[in-house]
């Protein structure tokens, strides 16, 4: 097979994969959405912010740069103590010191 014709294989493999990718949602994320700072300490779904690397490592309970998937629709409507409520964008509140 000559360079060209294992280059445009290729391409179209790694297309085909990429279509694949994009119109697959996960079946655990479909109708949900990323909930910032609602999360126990260590209970995050990701994006817990720099010191740390994604499920399972915030550090504080209700750390605003870290996630949970909740139902679409009912992100902002949760009530925590303290006056907090969910954001659908990452907040500055509750972040350790990196």
């Amino acid at each position: 097979m000559k360079r060209r014709d294992v280059n445009a294989v290729l391409l179209g493999s790694l297309a085909a994969a990429l279509a694949t990718a994009v119109a697959h949602v996960p079946a655990a994320a479909a109708g949900k959405e990323k909930c910032y700072g609602i999360s126990m300490a260590g209970q995050n779904d990701c994006a817990a912010g720099p010191g740390t690397t994604c499920a399972g490592t915030s550090t504080v309970d209700y750390q605003g740069n870290a996630w949970k998937l909740v139902p679409k629709g009912t992100c902002e409507d949760i009530a925590l103590p303290g006056d907090r409520k969910g954001s659908l964008t990452a907040l500055e509140r509750d972040v350790p010191k990196a």
